[in-house]
């Protein structure tokens, strides 16, 4: 169960660092992230 959750957080953040080649586009993706959280909860 701990392994499943490691290898998708890894593969998450993999997706993340590679879609967001500038500063400017990480703060996009960590305030899409805190959005998404929002309408989750």
């Amino acid at each position: 169960m701990v392994r499943n959750v490691l290898v998708i957080a890894a593969l998450g953040l993999s997706i993340v660092l590679a879609g967001c080649n500038t500063v400017k586009g990480l703060g996009r993706d960590i305030e899409s992230v805190g959005k998404a959280g929002q309408r989750a909860i």
